[in-house]
């Protein structure tokens, strides 16, 4: 064997043993994850995370109206969400349909078509789903702060249109509010605050 495709070979070992990224512990992902939530929401948040093997699974049940899910350990910077409840049905479909290995344009071909059969069941008001994230993000389990990440925020309203909620279909100001998806299942407000300097 070339010496090249030797020093190539054990990279690669070395890599597999030492770059895969390290699942955090389940008291750490729970406080990453409810660091998306409203202040006063944190404490009864349900949190989604990871086990050891990588597979997602529930961290804690939750008490109040908000899901949390943790940072994907395997995605690049960080970013951690919560979500109402009424919410769940939607997003459990989507990582099941991710999981079987379809595209962003399939996933949202079939949720239309579900949501619209009466299959998928979407909220029937307005639900919130709250974004922390950054490409440099990252929690410190000491502090229980996460620094170098934005809030985005993301209200969900099915079907709703420009016309029926009078948002523009792109912000007009910057961070400002403007609706996204209109007239589809996933029709929701968007409203993403201009980082702080």
């Amino acid at each position: 064997m070339r010496k090249e495709n030797v020093l190539f070979f054990v990279l690669t070992l070395f890599c597999l043993n030492s770059c895969a990224q390290e699942i955090p512990n389940k008291i750490d992902q729970i406080g990453a994850a409810v660091m998306a939530a409203p202040e006063d929401s944190r404490a009864g948040a349900a949190v989604l995370g990871y086990d050891s093997k990588g597979n997602m699974v529930n961290l804690r049940k939750g008490t109040n109206e908000l899901i949390c899910l943790t940072d994907d350990p395997n995605n690049p910077g960080f970013s951690v969400a919560c979500y109402h409840k009424d919410l769940e049905p939607f997003m459990a479909r989507g990582r099941a349909l991710r999981k079987e290995g379809k595209s962003s344009s399939d996933i949202f071909d079939i949720r239309e078509a579900e949501a619209k059969s009466g299959k998928l069941k979407m909220p029937d008001h307005p639900a919130t789903l709250h974004v922390l994230s950054g490409p440099d993000g990252k929690y410190d389990s000491a502090t229980g702060e996460v620094t170098g990440a934005n809030y985005r925020y993301v209200v969900y309203i099915p079907f709703a249109t420009a016309e029926s909620t009078g948002l523009p279909v792109k912000p007009t100001v910057p961070g400002g509010p403007w609706i996204m998806n209109p007239g589809t299942h996933r029709a929701h407000i968007m409203i993403s605050p201009p980082p702080k300097n």
